[in-house]
């Protein structure tokens, strides 16, 4: 099943799980699929940036991609095939859906600047991978560094029929949805779906003005469906009382640098994943750390019990 604007719901993004020694993790990776599907999950990304990517063989993502592709059935899975030269992302994009995937996340490089060059890119990476592929745009300035207004997202959809989705990360982004919600009832462009990462950092006020969902690797992947799904049910309350809840150890996460350390520490006490280990170049928690999640972690239990580990 191909991926297509009526995208909704969960996608997590999934982190890679690693033995000490560095070696991928299979028996988790199976673990980490049977929670995501339990947690209410409407699809999965692999290979995002906190994926690990970057560190991985082709030989190694397409393993990866495969196995959450047999694990999800029927459920759509998105690839991230952001890659330096155009060859290796069309040789990844086409080799996952040859596997199944429904569809490719594309990020800018950070060398992009003007609104040329950002639509530009865009057009030469459909061009490669081709134009059959339904495709996300990844739009995570924070990190790429690559700044892209409504104008240029609503110009990469019109450009490109094969763009479906936008996975929104800005930071403060939510007049950004505002505007490209705006700029669908105007007719100006055609529905896309929005979902959104951040950690899950503003996902209560982007559901409110417009998203679809939530893209995003937060250790408590149920906490982020059921804000959706409260949301969709207009049980506003409820949802920002879950959401409030988390929010302190949602903070803690999105220090960068050590991110994806506390991230995938409380993935391991969780029991999704067997380490918390990442390949090198990687962080680690120190001592002190470690005892500030736990202590974050108890406090959350109050209010949310699965917490409890």
């Amino acid at each position: 099943m191909l991926l297509d604007a009526s995208a909704s719901g969960l996608f997590p993004i999934a982190p890679t799980p690693f033995t000490p020694d560095g070696k991928i993790d299979e028996g988790s990776l199976d673990t980490l699929i049977a929670r995501y599907l339990a947690a209410g999950a409407t699809g999965v990304t692999v290979l995002g940036i906190m994926g690990e990517a970057p560190k991985l063989e082709p030989e190694e993502s397409l393993a990866v991609t495969a196995r959450f592709i047999a694990g999800f059935g029927r459920l759509p899975v998105i690839v991230g095939v952001s890659a330096p030269g155009l060859a290796a992302m069309r040789w990844l994009a086409r080799a996952a859906m040859d596997k199944g995937a429904a569809g490719v996340m594309i990020a800018p490089p950070p060398a992009l600047r003007t609104d040329d060059q950002i639509t530009g890119y865009y057009r030469q990476a459909i061009e490669a991978i081709g134009s059959d592929i339904p495709f996300v745009i990844q739009d995570y300035p924070l990190t790429l560094t690559v700044q892209m207004t409504p104008k240029v997202i609503r110009q990469i959809v019109e450009e490109n029929p094969s763009c479906v989705m936008l996975k929104h990360e800005d930071w403060p982004g939510l007049e950004k949805i505002t505007a490209l919600r705006a700029f669908q009832k105007e007719g100006s462009m055609r529905p896309i779906s929005i979902l959104t990462g951040n950690g899950g950092l503003f996902l209560d006020f982007e559901m409110e003005r417009g998203a679809d969902g939530a893209m995003t690797g937060y250790a408590f992947p149920e906490m982020l469906g059921d804000v959706v799904r409260l949301q969709k049910a207009g049980e506003r309350d409820k949802a920002h009382d879950l959401f409030d809840a988390h929010l302190p150890l949602m903070r803690y996460e999105q220090q960068q640098g050590v991110g994806l350390a506390v991230r995938k520490y409380v993935m391991m006490k969780r029991g999704f994943i067997a380490s918390d280990a990442q390949r090198k170049p990687g962080s680690a928690l120190s001592p002190i750390a470690r005892a500030e999640v736990d202590y974050l972690l108890a406090r959350l239990a109050r209010h949310d019990p699965r917490a409890l580990v």
